[in-house]
């Protein structure tokens, strides 16, 4: 028989001043999720799957994992659709009232599954579930957390796993910006998108075009610091602001094979990768002072492997091996901050999504029932 579908409202403690742009959710902040449940439930197990800002109400894993006996909630952050205001912090907090939830309506063991960008989410949440020590934002300022809201679960499961925010956009930031005001200007040196420019590149090259983008993100940083001590100068005016970070989508990943080598094609999981990286709307495009340093930033507490080491239960790593978002190497930082907890299951020829790849959901959902399953014996 099918599995159940059910809406799921939580109401979750209201944050800062301001984090949104309706009424109703600054003052009562209330998630949605969707439950798909097994027939015959027998409450043993729940998992759980969220990312930052992406609606997973649709996630290809609910009726995948329902239907081998799962239960699984998609559930969406406070912040879904938009990153501009987004803290972390925040996000941790409307995760353990999920988490909570699950709790309360009988189910003995709780496992995270962090997809994609939802890996650094759910290692950062577990690490805080284990040993609060998020009690300020990166800019100082208090997050108000506590043990209560944020009940430890039992396990971790990531899949496409991004390593957070604040690395990734460390490795995709376009070097070559000669303005930030300026979304065209380019310095041909970096410019890995200039007409004539290589389709390979040296090892020497990338070291020096990843010294390049730290540069520019140090640089960013500074000015957001400094505006910030300006701002606060002054307790009566504004104490923080809107401002744009232009092409944040310049890999040579995206353009050499060679790099990094996996199963993937060339580009970006988005489409043309210098399109992505000109667009209007692409990752880190829209930010707050406040955002940018608690979600892009290297001062941001939610990075994913640091956050694992931090933590104590079992993890399952599902590595996609077509995957142009997450590389080898990106495993390899999951792997060493898992060490001897983590399982590590290759996905033969899996892309970032499994967009039309049925038989890779499939075998993924029996892979994550068969260790789940191992998990609550």
């Amino acid at each position: 028989m099918a599995p159940q579908r059910q809406l799921i409202s939580i109401d979750v403690n209201a944050g800062v001043a301001m984090e949104s742009q309706s009424g109703l959710q600054n003052l009562r902040p209330r998630i949605y999720g969707a439950l798909a449940v097994p027939q015959n439930d027998s409450k043993r197990v729940a998992t759980l799957v969220m990312h930052p800002t992406s609606n997973f109400m649709g996630h290809y894993l609910l009726d995948a994992l329902a239907s081998r006996g799962v239960a699984c909630l998609a559930l969406n952050s406070r912040y879904v659709g938009n990153d501009a205001l987004l803290l972390m912090e925040q996000v941790i907090k409307d995760l353990g009232a999920g988490v909570k939830w699950l709790r309360q309506q009988g189910y003995k063991q709780v496992v995270l599954i962090g997809n994609s960008g939802g890996a650094a989410l759910m290692s950062f949440y577990q690490a805080q579930a284990e040993s609060l020590t998020a009690v300020e934002y990166p800019d100082g300022l208090p997050t108000h957390l506590a043990a209560d809201d944020l009940p430890p679960a039992d396990g971790l499961i990531f899949s496409a796993a991004h390593a957070g925010r604040s690395r990734l956009l460390a490795q995709w930031l376009d070097p070559s910006v000669l303005d930030e005001s300026d979304p065209l200007a380019a310095d041909p040196l970096w410019d890995i998108y200039a007409e004539g420019a290589g389709a390979t590149f040296t090892p020497e090259y990338v070291t020096e075009f990843r010294k390049a983008q730290l540069r520019r993100r140090d640089r960013i940083q500074d000015w957001v610091l400094y505006r910030l001590r300006l701002l606060r100068a002054n307790p009566d005016g504004p104490q923080d602001q809107t401002f744009l970070v232009y092409r944040t989508h310049a890999d040579p990943r995206f353009i050499d094979l060679s790099v990094d080598a996996n199963d993937r094609a060339l580009g970006s999981i988005w489409g043309d990768a210098k399109t992505v990286n000109y667009a209007a709307n692409a990752m880190g495009r829209f930010n707050t002072l406040r955002s940018w340093l608690s979600q892009w930033s290297s001062l941001s507490q939610a990075d994913g492997p640091d956050n694992l080491a931090r933590t104590s239960v079992p993890t399952l790593l599902m590595v996609h091996t077509a995957d142009a978002s997450t590389f080898p190497s990106t495993a390899q930082e999951w792997q060493a901050a898992g060490e001897n907890r983590l399982t590590s299951i290759k996905v033969k020829g899996g892309t970032h999504y499994l967009f039309n790849q049925p038989e890779l959901v499939t075998f993924s959902a029996d892979a994550f029932k068969d260790w789940v399953d191992r998990l609550r014996s």
